[in-house]
C-alpha cells in the first residue's frame, strides 16, 4: 500500500532509475565487458550471466567479467578502460523498453511529470538520454554524479523533487535494484520495484520492500490507475 496518506490518485511525478528500468542498455554494457575480455584473449561470457549486473555499472560487469573487485588494486584501471569501451557503443544497442514507450505516454497524457534518477555518470547519462528522445520530454534528470551523493542516498531522489519544485512523499521512484528501494524509502517516497530490469544477484526482488512489484511496465500504469 501507499505510504498512509497519499494514495495512488495523488502521485504527483514518477521518477524512473535509468539502466535496467526505463532503457535496456545491457547489451552495450556486456559488449563493453566482453571486449575486455577479447582483447585479454578471453572468451566472451554470455549475456545471460551478465545481464543481472548491468544495474551496478562498472562495478558490476567488471567485476562479473574480470573478476575485479571495488577496492582491489587492478580494479581502478580496468574500470577506466571500461568506462571508456562503454563511451565508443554507448546508443550501439540501447533502447527504451518497448512498453516503456506506453507508460510515458501515458504519464505525458494525464499530465503527470516523470525523471530520470541514475547512478550513472552525467556524460554518459546526458548522450543515452539525448540520443534516445527524452531529454525534451523528462522533467527533470539527475545523475550519478548531480549530487555529491548516489543511492543508496536519498540525496538524488530529494534534488529530483526539489527540481520539480514538489514534495518527496508526493512522488513514486521506481528501480531495479535494491539500492532503489532503499533511496525511494530514505526519501519517503513510494517504491516500485520493476520486475522487467535486470535485478543485481543479491536478495529476491520480493524482499527489497517495495510497495509492489511491477512485474512488466503496464503493471505500472494499472497500480497509476492510468491504464
Amino acid at each position: 500500500m501507499p505510504p498512509a496518506g497519499v494514495t495512488a490518485l495523488r502521485w504527483r511525478a514518477v521518477l524512473f532509475d535509468l539502466d535496467g528500468t526505463l532503457v535496456d542498455s545491457a547489451p552495450d554494457l556486456i559488449g563493453a565487458g566482453n571486449d575486455m575480455r577479447v582483447a585479454r584473449q578471453l572468451a566472451a561470457l554470455p549475456y545471460e550471466r551478465l545481464r543481472p549486473m548491468a544495474s551496478a555499472g562498472a562495478r558490476g560487469i567488471v567485476g562479473a567479467a574480470l573478476g575485479a573487485r571495488s577496492g582491489e588494486p587492478q580494479f581502478e584501471g580496468l574500470r577506466d578502460e571500461f568506462l571508456a569501451r562503454y563511451e565508443q557503443r554507448l546508443l550501439r544497442l540501447t533502447r527504451v523498453f518497448d512498453d516503456m514507450h506506453t507508460v510515458i505516454d501515458a504519464l505525458d497524457a494525464a499530465g503527470v511529470p516523470w525523471g530520470i534518477v541514475t547512478n550513472k555518470a552525467e556524460r554518459f547519462t546526458r548522450q543515452v538520454v539525448e540520443g534516445l528522445g527524452l531529454a525534451r520530454r523528462a522533467a527533470v534528470v539527475i545523475s550519478g554524479d548531480t549530487t555529491p551523493h548516489a543511492k543508496p542516498h536519498p540525496e538524488p531522489l530529494l534534488e529530483a523533487a526539489r527540481r520539480m519544485d514538489l514534495a518527496a512523499a508526493t512522488c513514486v521512484y521506481v528501480g531495479d535494484d535494491l539500492r532503489d528501494m532503499q533511496a525511494g524509502r530514505a526519501a519517503g517516497m513510494a517504491t516500485v520495484a520493476a520486475g522487467w530490469g535486470y535485478l543485481g544477484d543479491g536478495e529476491p526482488i520480493e524482499a527489497w520492500g517495495a510497495e509492489i512489484v511491477a512485474r512488466e511496465p503496464l503493471d505500472l500504469l494499472n497500480w497509476l490507475r492510468l491504464a
